[in-house]
């Protein structure tokens, strides 16, 4: 664990494990760099990870503005740089997932493809202002966590463990990453950037997810990306990470090693 600078902002890094390619891991909205634990114990062995906590969650500091996709985006890309990394692939999880392929846009150095969980799409969330406001207030408590994680966020069970980490990271966001991006990254419509993105992609969803469901991926996600792997997990809901942390470190690896057939443009019939 290491701060780093990105930006004018101090941001927490956990950078382990070894290997030639690094994989680079972006948290969800609510979530830090803690949220990815179980995927990266699968992981560690073989490739070294780097988890991010974003500005204003996890141990990150949390600067009076800069809350949107690209500031999220600049952030990841000076960590990057800062840590010379000439190998590497993004891995965005809801939130995250809108600033991985904000960056793999820009065809940065050294980037060798995307893996979208549960990911949030780059047009507009399509919620109201009641539902807005009724998010803004999810993490509040303890006991509106614990609601929120058994009743929006997850399809499946999670780790006790996983769960006290849950109410620790969304109680102790601060309040402008919270309004950040639920006033500006949610609504934010990206949608152009996808064309400049030449990276392989693969697209991970929950089949229960209440937060960015099937159909989101369907008309939002997958067609701007013809050629990515799609893959449903039954059961599942928008924790991905968390509810089913064997299926997504296992599709990652398998991605990592047939990345030649996904550049065959392979794709998938719904």
């Amino acid at each position: 664990m290491m701060k780093m600078m990105a930006n004018h902002t101090e941001l927490n890094v956990i950078d382990s494990g070894e290997g030639e390619t690094a994989l680079i891991f972006l948290h969800f909205w609510g979530g830090s760099s803690q949220t990815w634990n179980q995927v990266v114990a699968q992981l560690g062995d073989e490739y070294r990870c780097i988890r991010i906590d974003a500005r204003g969650a996890g141990l990150s500091a949390a600067p009076v503005s800069g809350y949107s996709t690209h500031d999220h985006a600049k952030d990841t890309l000076a960590v990057i740089k800062a840590l010379n990394l000439s190998r590497y692939i993004i891995i965005g999880h809801s939130m995250g997932g809108k600033a991985a392929q904000l960056i793999a846009s820009t065809n940065p150095t050294g980037l060798q493809g995307v893996v979208l969980v549960a990911s949030s799409p780059l047009v507009p969330m399509n919620i109201g202002d009641e539902q807005r406001e009724m998010m803004r207030q999810a993490y509040a408590s303890r006991e509106a966590v614990n609601w929120t994680v058994e009743n929006v966020l997850t399809a499946d069970n999670i780790t006790e463990e996983a769960l006290e980490q849950l109410v620790q990271d969304t109680t102790q966001m601060n309040p402008r990453a919270v309004n950040g991006w639920l006033d500006v990254g949610s609504k934010e419509d990206l949608h152009h950037v996808a064309a400049s993105i030449t990276a392989p992609v693969l697209i991970m969803a929950g089949e229960l997810d209440k937060v960015d469901p099937v159909e989101v991926v369907k008309q939002h996600i997958a067609p701007a990306f013809p050629a990515a792997p799609v893959h449903i997990l039954s059961g599942k809901g928008h924790l991905l990470p968390l509810e089913a942390p064997q299926q997504v470190a296992g599709l990652i690896k398998e991605f990592i090693q047939t990345r030649a057939i996904l550049d065959s443009g392979k794709c998938i019939n719904w």
